[in-house]
């Protein structure tokens, strides 16, 4: 008879994962001026370490899930975060600036497909109804990381150089390897799975409403989330000691969503993805209004991290209208948050290029997630279609 481990030790193990893979992906642009410092490169420059990043977790989500198909989750995973240590450990020794794009563009590739693997594993070790709180556990990690992980790294690569930084996440890496190995269940390999059958996925248009709910809904937070800090610094005149405790805050704000909006998903998933749609277009919309207040607007930074919760909703929602394209539907979700990082502030830059200043975001960011709530009623105009289909 095969002894299972208590589905929190599992859970925890794939939290530590995802609280690795947030620390290096926020803490990596905190770290770029002492990047720029020490290799002597410009910001413009240093911004493409951020970007091979990004670019490592669009290519990588998809390829490796679909080369993967007929792998067992558990060895997948580990798999995957030893390539994640792997890479950040080079990123760490990285000699010249071009090895390090190499290396961050290799630490990159493991992040979206050991998302999506480690949210359908949450969800086969809980009772059905409470598959979305499972999965917000494994994205409490992420959140966390910004709390904790980030500062930690940021202030190891102010004292003993940036490197550091890197070898915090390498450790955490290593850490979670042992933590999969010693409780992940082994899954094994569904009949049904292979490349051909997850390729469909790209075909089914329940799949890809929710991918777009994803990749325009949740462009809106990061379009404020990315010129926060100068925001903070132009509008509001915060002093620079007191902007960190406002980063922090917004990723309270990111936690305590994760925490308590899954909870009301799982008795009514779709609908709690609307209403989190229409409060991102308020608390974005109210920001202009309150970003010349340190204290409004520290309170509307919190509401807006509340926002991200949106992204283990659409998890679930993923795991419900994929059908045998399982594994790459979860993976490209994660595809589908990178776009929105790069949709919502490009949105917003060119905003701030016309001359409307940094409040403009706020309403760049509102748009965005009344667009993405204006696809989440295409989405539930079709389900309700295929509901009343299935019942005649």
């Amino acid at each position: 008879m095969v002894r299972h481990s208590h589905p929190l030790l599992v859970l925890l193990a794939l939290a530590t994962g995802g609280f690795a893979i947030g620390t290096t992906e926020f803490a990596t642009m905190s770290l770029l001026p002492f990047i720029q410092s020490d290799m002597s490169i410009s910001p413009s420059t240093a911004s493409h370490i951020i970007s091979a990043y990004a670019l490592g977790v669009v290519i990588g989500a998809p390829v490796i899930t679909v080369l993967a198909a007929r792998i067992d989750r558990k060895w997948l995973l580990l798999s995957l975060m030893t390539l994640f240590a792997l890479g950040n450990g080079l990123s760490a020794l990285a000699p010249d600036y071009g090895w390090l794009v190499l290396f961050r563009f290799l630490s990159g590739l493991p992040h979206g497909a050991y998302f999506g693997l480690a949210a359908l594993m949450a969800a086969s070790v809980v009772a059905s109804g409470k598959r979305t709180r499972a999965v917000g556990m494994v994205m409490l990690g992420l959140t966390v990381a910004t709390i904790v992980g980030v500062p930690l790294a940021t202030w190891l690569g102010n004292v003993a150089g940036w490197r550091w930084g890197y070898w915090v996440v390498t450790t955490l890496a290593l850490l979670t390897v042992m933590l999969i190995a010693l409780f992940a269940p082994k899954t094994g390999v569904a009949s049904e799975s292979s490349a051909k059958g997850e390729l469909r996925a790209l075909g089914n248009s329940a799949v890809l409403l929710t991918l777009a709910i994803g990749a325009i809904g949740f462009g809106g937070m990061f379009a404020v989330y990315t010129y926060l800090t100068s925001t903070l610094d132009e509008v509001t005149h915060m002093s620079p000691e007191l902007m960190p405790l406002v980063l922090a805050v917004f990723g309270l704000g990111m936690t305590i969503g994760n925490v308590i909006l899954p909870r009301f998903a799982d008795r009514s998933l779709m609908p709690t993805a609307g209403a989190l749609l229409i409060w991102s277009a308020v608390v974005l919309g109210i920001f202009p209004l309150v970003a010349d207040n340190p204290w409004l607007v520290t309170i509307d930074v919190f509401c807006i991290g509340i926002c991200g919760a949106l992204g283990t909703i659409l998890q679930t929602r993923l795991m419900d209208v994929a059908g045998e394209a399982q594994n790459l539907a979860a993976a490209l979700n994660h595809v589908a948050f990178n776009m929105a990082n790069a949709l919502g502030p490009w949105l917003a830059g060119l905003s701030l290029a016309m001359g409307f200043g940094y409040r403009s975001t706020g309403v760049v960011g509102c748009l965005l997630a009344l667009a993405g709530f204006v696809i989440w009623m295409l989405a539930r105009r079709q389900e309700k279609r295929m509901r009343a289909a299935a019942q005649a």
